[in-house]
């Protein structure tokens, strides 16, 4: 069965929008409950696997403006995952950094993240897994590239 791009489309995106709900329908974690916002954890996953970082890099990450960050970042210093301080050689640079709290709610986000993906994805084959991971790989990769 063929079916046109702008079909394609369509169902993708009817497919990711359905699968959206029932992901955070089923999600028990800080992330699905509205105690994290989407773009909170993403700034606190970055620092989770980079460590330290620069509110400039942090921003860059995500692309958003500095300014915006530190909207995001606000509310995470408040709610004590993040901590910020300045660079002592050069105080007009704002470094950031996961606090105890912040680490450990990241990894409780993570596993329960890693937990769901096992329970939906070990009800479907190996070989369907395989496909899906290759297309979704390359799907990455294509946008990633930057135009």
């Amino acid at each position: 069965m063929s079916i046109s791009i702008s079909e394609f489309a369509d169902r993708l995106e009817e497919t990711m929008a359905a699968m959206a709900k029932s992901f955070s329908r089923h999600g028990t974690n800080e992330l699905f409950k509205g105690k994290i916002t989407l773009p909170q954890f993403l700034a606190m996953d970055y620092l989770h696997r980079n460590g330290e970082s620069r509110m400039t890099d942090l921003a860059r990450s995500m692309s958003v403006s500095t300014a915006g960050m530190t909207g995001i970042v606000d509310r995470l210093v408040r709610c004590g995952y993040i901590a910020r301080g300045l660079e002592p050689k050069d105080r007009r640079v704002i470094k950031t950094k996961l606090t105890q709290r912040g680490e450990a709610i990241v990894g409780r986000i993570k596993e329960q993240r890693r937990k769901m993906i096992v329970h939906v994805f070990g009800k479907i084959s190996e070989k369907d897994r395989d496909t899906y991971l290759r297309i979704i790989t390359k799907v990455r990769e294509t946008v990633a590239v930057k135009p």
